[in-house]
């Protein structure tokens, strides 16, 4: 076995000749190891590349250089921190009060100064990215700012106190002599031009400035509640003291006096330079027990003249409706609401009752035979007299009639050709053309025929007659 393992020791460091068992045996010397592939070139060729790529990706994300927005300086910025750029600039920029001012000093921040740095950072990133190498170093765009009047105003005030006076609001009173609600005017105070201050902030940055000395001018600072708003409210509380009381649709129903409606308001001033009105509820209280002495009432009858057919003539006496006054509970109440809200007018809750109506029918009937007139009302003869109807040579035409015009005095038969002139008749009242019912103070034969045509009669009789009838009124003469 020892042999064996000699023999296969020997095979592997030894390989046979191709001449066979007798020719000499030679030991393999190991290979040389392949020589290594160098890497360095690759990796500096990656590196390379990953670089441009990073570089062409920031190109698209970035401003191109020398973009200015009003004075500040955008150029290799993302939009997000030219925005903040901007925003910090505005903010750090300062106005130097000089002057009267006594060098106060107040940044665009105190201002509250803004300018819409988002859409013109967007705007020159837009037309001016860092890829595009044709859109470099454009020119600085313009910006408007806006400030905060308030805040301002209470800067500028904090750092220079010595240049503003105070408004003073208008005021409103009443006055007893007068019974009327009076408006003082207000007083405009004065301070520092906020306008001025803006126009000068808004130079310096679009300048590229980051301070500007200003010397101050002032403006008028405007009252709280100015003039015009006392007055208003004094026209509002005194159309309110004309109108007050307790109504029943748009009868005024209770009135309440202007000193004691006056008495239940008060007058303070509001918000945003208002005025606000409040009512005493409980002095409204004291008057709803007297309502409905001068609500409550029955219904009265309406009269009216009607024909035989019924159509209204005339109206002798209005209806009047019954009226209840209602559940009072709420009033004060309510009453006070509205008045705080500025209406005086309050709707009592009332119940109505229908009032009825009586018809008296009037007509008139001429008896030729007789030479009577007969006034009926509901066919009953209420009246008679004797008359005097035209002669046989001028009749008075029979048949059915209606009234149709009046005259209280008049000439009669006064033209040329006429066969008679009679001067100042009186009450006439027209039926049938030119023949008419009047009175006659040229006779005193009345029930005899003695005109010419006319149905006339004593003056007394044609003035009571001529009360009594209505345009329509119907007409009866018959012999």
């Amino acid at each position: 076995m020892a042999t064996d393992l000699a023999t296969d020791e020997r095979a592997d460091q030894t390989q046979p000749s191709a001449g066979g068992p007798d020719s000499p045996t030679f030991a393999w010397a190991p290979a040389e190891p392949r020589p290594r592939k160098s890497r360095k070139g690759l990796w500096i060729g990656i590196g390379a590349g990953v670089a441009a790529v990073a570089l062409a990706s920031t190109s698209l994300i970035l401003i191109a250089p020398g973009t200015a927005v009003a004075g500040v300086g955008i150029g290799f910025l993302t939009p997000g921190a030219a925005i903040e750029a901007v925003q910090q600039r505005l903010a750090t920029t300062t106005v130097v009060l000089t002057g009267e001012g006594g060098d106060a000093v107040v940044t665009g921040a105190d201002l509250g100064a803004s300018v819409d740095a988002e859409a013109l950072v967007e705007a020159a990133y837009a037309e001016h990215p860092l890829w595009n190498v044709t859109a470099w170093f454009p020119a600085s765009a313009d910006a408007e700012i806006t400030i905060d009047d308030d805040a301002a105003t209470s800067a500028l005030r904090a750092g220079a106190p010595q240049l503003y006076t105070d408004p003073v609001d208008a005021t409103l009173s009443f006055d007893k002599e007068s019974v009327a609600y009076v408006a003082e005017p207000d007083v405009p105070g004065a301070g520092v031009d906020v306008e001025a201050v803006r126009a000068a902030l808004q130079e310096a940055f679009v300048a590229g400035d980051t301070k500007v000395e200003l010397e101050p001018t002032l403006a008028a600072v405007q009252a709280t509640t100015p003039t015009y708003v006392a007055e208003s409210t004094a026209t509002q509380l005194n159309a309110m003291l004309d109108t007050a009381g307790f109504y029943v649709g748009d009868e005024r129903t209770v009135p309440v006096s202007r000193k004691v409606a006056a008495s239940w308001l008060t007058v303070t001033p509001g918000e945003d330079g208002t005025f606000q009105i409040t009512a005493d509820e409980a002095a409204i209280e004291k008057l709803v027990p007297k309502l409905a002495s001068a609500v409550d009432r029955e219904p009265v009858k309406a009269q009216v003249v009607t024909d035989s057919a019924g159509e209204v003539l005339r109206e002798l006496k209005a209806g009047v409706s019954g009226r209840a006054l209602g559940d009072t509970g709420d009033v004060a109440g309510e009453y006070a609401a509205q008045l705080a809200a500025g209406d005086a007018r309050y709707q009592l809750p009332v119940e109505e009752t229908e009032f009825a109506t009586t018809a008296i029918e009037r007509r008139v009937e001429v008896d030729l035979s007789q030479q009577t007139l007969y006034m009926f009302e509901n066919d009953q003869v209420i009246r008679s007299f004797p008359i005097s109807s035209g002669l046989s040579e001028t009749p008075t035409q029979q048949g059915s009639f209606r009234v149709f015009a009046f005259v209280p005095i008049q000439d009669m038969g006064c033209f040329p050709g006429a066969p008679y002139c009679t001067a100042d008749i009186p009450w006439v009242a027209y039926f049938n053309g030119d023949q008419a019912f009047h009175g006659a103070y040229w006779h005193n034969n009345f029930g005899n025929p003695m005109s010419h045509g006319c149905v006339n009669m004593p003056i007394s009789t044609a003035k009571a007659l001529y009360d009594w009838l209505d345009v329509g009124t119907e007409v009866w003469i018959h012999a």
